[in-house]
């Protein structure tokens, strides 16, 4: 594969990581907050669904890719721009692999209490744990989407 074939993949793969997962954890936040235990089991079913499909992949490729273009382009390793944008992705990545086990169980949570209650559309077959989790999900979010944030404005700027 050519450098601009690569480069072209690395900056799609980076929008469907981070658009992807803004868009789901848009969705599950407000799903939550509408406390409609049907319309949360449905959309944490997709937003698990969305990081396995879309996310995921994505964030295998990226320092794949990156690390090709480091090398392609000629960077030196030392580079701080890079140690900084590993770091941070690194960090990215350690929220993010929690907040995948904290959505399975919710979406596990919510379509158990979605089950139990027919058709009902409160929250009361929710456990505690749903809303620990989901405020611990949450906060994860912070850093994570911040640190990507930054990361983006170092892949365009690659400061000296």
């Amino acid at each position: 594969m050519t450098y601009l074939i690569v480069k072209w993949l690395h900056i799609l793969s980076a929008t469907f990581m981070f658009g992807t997962g803004f868009g789901t954890a848009f969705y599950m936040f407000f799903a939550n907050r509408s406390r409609n235990v049907q319309a949360m089991a449905v959309v944490t079913r997709w937003v698990v669904r969305a990081d396995a499909w879309i996310t995921a992949p994505a964030v295998v490729f990226q320092p794949l890719s990156g690390l090709y273009m480091m090398h392609a382009a000629g960077y030196p390793p030392s580079a701080m721009w890079l140690w900084v944008s590993v770091s941070l992705y690194a960090l990215a990545a350690a929220c993010w692999l929690p907040v995948l086990w904290l959505q399975w169980r919710m979406r596990d949570m919510a379509a158990e209490a979605a089950r139990a209650s027919g058709s009902a559309t409160g929250v009361d077959g929710l456990p505690a744990s749903y809303w620990l989790y989901e405020r611990i999900w949450v906060v994860l979010g912070f850093p994570a989407f911040g640190g990507l944030l930054a990361v983006y404005w170092l892949m365009v700027s690659k400061p000296a």
